[in-house]
Order: C-alpha cells, then structure tokens, then sequence
C-alpha cells in the first residue's frame, strides 16, 4: 500500500512571540542597566532626542526641557517634535522598536542618542505605570494622544483635543512606587538631572514643586567650547572644572580635540603615581549626555596617569548606554587620544623642564612602558628617566656620562647583592629588576651611541676583585675546602679575595637563574625513572654554581681562616653564608634559615664554653 503524502494536513503556522514584560523589566534592572536611577537619564536622553528632531524642522525655535519632581510625581516635559497617534502605536507600543531608526521620523540616526527602542521600559524600574501626553509637531493642528502603559504589559491609546497640550511636544509623568522613593525625591532628581546632563546642549530646567523659579540644570557649558581672553585664563578654567569633576588638583590640562568624530574635552594629570596597571574611569559624553564615568575602553592601558572627561558625537553607545561599543571607531579614536598624550610629553620635554620634572617624579613608570614600545618617547624621555644605580638615583645620561661601560642586573635582589661591592670596584651597575627598567637600559645605545651595555654576570664582577698572594691562599687552604664541603649541600664554591668595602666580609653571588636550574636537577634526581624525572632530566641543563666569595682585608675572617678547629671552623663559614644570604635580601630556603639559626647557637653556646 503506498505511503500517503501528509505535507497538507500539518501545514505550519507562523505565531508570534509573547513577552512577559515584568519578566523583562526585572532583566533590565539586574542585567542591563547598573541601577534605577538611569530611568531619569532615559527620559532625558528622548527628550533631547525629540529636541532635535523638531531643530530639523525649525531651526529657529527656542526649545527646552523641564523637570518636575515634589515627591509624589516626576515629571519631564520637552518640546520636541512630538508623537501622532500612529506613532505612539508603532513605537510605544512595540519593544525594541526606535523611532530614531524611522525614516518617517527621522532620516539622521546619527544625530540621536538613543538606537534601541528599550529606554522608556526603564521608568518600570521606579514606578507601575507610565503617563504619556504628546503632540506633533510636523502636523499642523495635531490633536494631543495620550499613552498609560502598565508594568503588566498592558496599554491604552486615547485621542485629546489640542488645547490638552497647547504646544507640540511630549510629557512624561511617572507616580513613583513606595520603595522607588530614594531615586525619585525632589533633590535626588535634581542631582540626578545635574549628573546626567550637565553638558547638555539644550537648556533643562527643574521645578521641585515649592513655587520658585526653576533651576537650571546646565547653566554653564563645557569649559572647552567656551572663549578667554588669555591661553593662561583657559588653562585655569579647564584645570578648575578638572578638579570640580574628579576632586584633585590637576597637574596640567591636556585639551583634546578631535573633530573627525565631534570629540572635544580634557585630561587632567594626576598629581600622584598610581599603581602600575591600575586603569582609571574616564567620563564619557555623547552629544551631551553623560555615558560613564568607568570608560576604561577610551585610552590604551598605558595612560594611567590621566583622567579624561570628553564629549563626542559618533562614538558608540551600547544596549544600555552605560559602556562604549568596541568597534574601529572607538579604536580610531583611542590611537588618536594616545597621540594626544604623546604630543603633549613631547611638548613639555622640549619647552618646560620643570613640569616635565614634576610629571616624571610622579609617573616615570607610566612614562617607562610607554617607551619600550614608543621610539620617539623612548628618544624624547630615556635621558630623563630615573634609575636606580651604583651612583644612587639618577637619569641614564648622567650616568653613562660617568660610566663608559653600563652593566645591568636582571633583579633587584641581584643589584642588593653587589651594589656596594661593584660601587667600589668602580663598576657601573643599574638595577634592572624593576619593570621596564632592563629592556631600557639595553635600549640606551639608540640614543648615546658611545655608550656600552651588557647584563652584569659573575664572571664580570668577580674578574675586578683581586686575587690574594699565593702563601695567603695556601694558608687558608684547609678552611676553604672545610667551607666547601660545608656548602656543598648549597651548590656553593668557596673562594678568598680582597675587595672594598672592608666591612664585607663576605660577598655571595648567586643569580636567580642558576637557583630555579639547581632546583630542577634536585627533582630530577629526585624522581628519576618516573616521567617526571625523564622531563626534568630534559630539561637540565649544567647548573652553575653559587659563590661565597671571603673578603681576606675583612679582620674577622681573616680570624676564621685561621682556625684550626674543625667544627668551630665549619660553624664560622655557615655563619658568613647566611650573613651574605641575608644581605642580599632575597627570600631564604628552609635549609637556609635552618643553617642560619643553627650556627648562631653553635657560635653562641662556643662563646659560653670559652668564657666559661
């Protein structure tokens, strides 16, 4: 029997999604959105919209916002172009759907603020139901619609005789909840207003309901659009609006200007050094209305040193419009404000020492991660940069003034281990473990060809301590191989020498290198035959030794070797390796404290005995 050919009787059925709208508010508040306050921002950021929509068509208007908050409503009027009644249906009444990406409502997208179609759900975050009262303006003598939407996803739609609302525009009324009281109080308001808008184009105003007049919201403009009679009277002004946003006295203003996409504001240096990595926030503004103040994404990790508050016209909001869209605009626009930081560092390098001065004390590390990876800071600022070397703290064009040869360490425990014995010796050493540091001492020939660098090694610092006369070494013969053996358990050969300072008695050298390479033959040897061992013996290579090196001008161990004793004498040399152990401040092995407190008491309780 054929099979029989069912395609017709289960023809599908195309349907459409059900949202649940106080499902999706409550995602808006606890996912999107960083809090409730941002309900106050989206109505401001439609009204401003709506203002420039009715600029389109009457250029000449004088258009505002206004605000109205006494503590049992909040209130936000503007006069903007206004909505029909087909339009509070298309838009209102439609989630995700914007009237900025509409052509009948507006060809320029670019001109608004908002692209989602979401922000008039955040008022559900503060109150059950939103009151809508509009006009058009593009009609003329348009009736006025009203729109209640409620926080259970349903609304009704009415039509009003003109005299409703007079003039063209929107009303938004809110009736806050009880336990929305803290965003919605009269001064909370206004502060949130001042917050947000503060750079607005349009004039707002606010009405706390008392009867005064209404306070403006954004009185003055951005610093950076206005004009002063000096360069010295702008510089104060950006530099006081610096200090009024971020609460420190700047160091210097940068002015940024970048008229590819509309971006105009400041950075303010900071006064202090900040830990390295450590990004700050910068305030961010698009066409007026604040984004964020946590726009980390605006400057390139390296800029730590300045806070930013700018202003743009084409940088990217996202959903929530609390961030910025990564894309390669925003890229674009980050090169291009770290070109700003660069030219102004140029500019203080070659006109005004002092400031220079006073930037590099606070922030030479910032300074010296920009210059591993910038050649013309690194030309501009390497000789002004300070290290830490066998002169002291001092810059790299002084000291390779004084030392033809610069040789570095690859640690800081390294430099602490031969600083005064290398100064003595007349070796100049830089400290290289800090970070950036190494890579920039090498990099020092770029920029004074005559000068040498190489990395400090053993070899190096041992080849200028002097040998001592051949009856001397044969005299300490038999103490030297007692230590050797003594140290054996350290991979530490014992050697006798004459070097300044004569309070050192004792020098080890012993790289970090060559302590991690021992630590790997020891677990080969431990584990070998397992897989382990077979990994680590591939991995080891000839380990080098450790050296405690016997200063023979020092009188106390020209006493030790001497000793005929063998266990006093075994006791003598644990206690000057441990000594130098802990003068080169790296961080001790257990066996190594263990040596360290055993020999004091050996030395101790000798001391008693021979008293005694």
């Amino acid at each position: 029997m054929p099979l029989r050919d069912n395609t017709a009787d289960h023809a599908a059925t195309d349907r459409t999604f059900q949202v649940d709208l106080r499902g999706l508010v409550d995602l808006l508040s606890h996912h999107l959105y960083s809090s409730p306050r941002v309900y106050l921002r989206e109505l401001m950021q439609n009204a401003v919209d709506a203002l420039t929509a009715r600029h389109a068509i009457e250029s000449h208007g004088a258009f505002g916002i206004r605000l109205y908050a006494d503590g049992s409503v909040v209130r936000v009027e503007d006069d903007g172009v206004g909505l029909t009644e087909a339009d509070v249906h298309t838009f209102l009444a439609t989630i995700g759907r914007s009237s900025k990406r509409a052509e009948g409502i507006a060809e320029q997208r670019a001109d608004f603020i908002g692209q989602f179609g979401i922000g008039l759900l955040s008022c559900f975050l503060v109150a059950d139901e939103i009151h809508v009262l509009s006009r058009s303006a593009r009609t003329p003598d348009a009736p006025a619609v009203e729109w209640r939407g409620r926080g259970d996803g349903s609304y009704t739609v009415r039509t009003l005789p003109a005299s409703a609302r007079p003039r063209p525009g929107t009303t938004v009324t809110l009736t806050p909840r009880a336990d929305a009281g803290e965003w919605t109080r009269p001064a909370q308001v206004h502060a949130l207003a001042r917050h947000f808008g503060s750079l607005l184009r349009h004039p707002v105003t606010f009405d706390d309901g008392t009867g005064g007049p209404g306070a403006p919201v954004n009185p003055e403009p951005a610093p950076w659009t206005g004009t002063y009679p000096t360069p010295g009277a702008r510089s104060r002004a950006l530099a006081a609006y610096g200090e009024e946003v971020f609460g420190f006295k700047p160091l210097d203003t940068i002015e940024l200007d970048l008229p590819a996409v509309g971006l105009k504001g400041i950075a303010c240096v900071l006064p202090e050094a900040v830990p390295a990595g450590r990004r700050h926030g910068h305030r961010v503004h698009v066409k007026g209305m604040l984004l964020s103040e946590q726009a980390e994404e605006i400057l390139p990790e390296w800029a730590f040193f300045v806070r930013c508050v700018v202003d743009a016209e084409s940088l990217r909001p996202t959903a929530s419009r609390e961030s910025l869209y990564e894309d390669d605009t925003l890229a674009a626009v980050r090169d291009a404000l770290a070109e700003r930081l660069r030219d102004w560092i140029a500019r203080a390098a070659a006109s005004d020492p002092d400031l220079l001065g006073r930037f590099l004390q606070a922030h030479h590390l910032a300074v010296k991660s920009l210059a591993v990876h910038d050649d013309e800071i690194l030309r501009m600022l390497l000789p002004w940069l300070p290290f830490e070397t066998t002169d002291g703290h001092c810059t790299l064009d002084e000291f390779a003034r004084t030392h033809r040869t610069v040789l570095v360490t690859s640690s800081v425990e390294e430099f602490r281990q031969v600083a005064a014995i290398a100064s003595a010796a007349g070796l100049g050493v830089v400290n290289g473990g800090y970070t950036y540091d190494r890579e920039l001492v090498h990099r020092l020939p770029e920029i004074r060809p005559e000068a040498t660098v190489a990395d400090l090694d053993p070899a190096t610092l041992t080849a200028h301590l002097d040998p001592v006369d051949r009856e001397t070494e044969l005299a300490a013969a038999a103490y030297l191989a007692q230590a050797r053996d003594a140290l054996a358990v350290f991979d530490c050969d014992v050697a006798l020498r004459t070097f300044q300072p004569v309070s050192a008695p004792a020098l080890l050298i012993d790289s970090r290198e060559a302590r991690h390479e021992r630590t790997r033959s020891q677990l080969a040897r431990e584990q070998e035959g397992g897989l382990w061992g077979d990994i680590l013996g591939a991995l080891r290579q000839e380990a080098p030794r450790a050296q405690l090196i016997l200063n023979q001008l020092n009188p106390l161990v020209r006493t030790a070797v001497a000793i005929d004793e063998p266990e006093l004498a075994r006791t003598s040399v644990e206690a000057l390796y441990g000594q130098a152990a802990m003068l080169s401040r790296r961080p001790l092995r257990p066996a190594e404290s263990s040596l360290i407190n055993r020999s004091f008491l050996d030395l101790l309780a000798h001391a008693l005995r021979k008293d005694s």
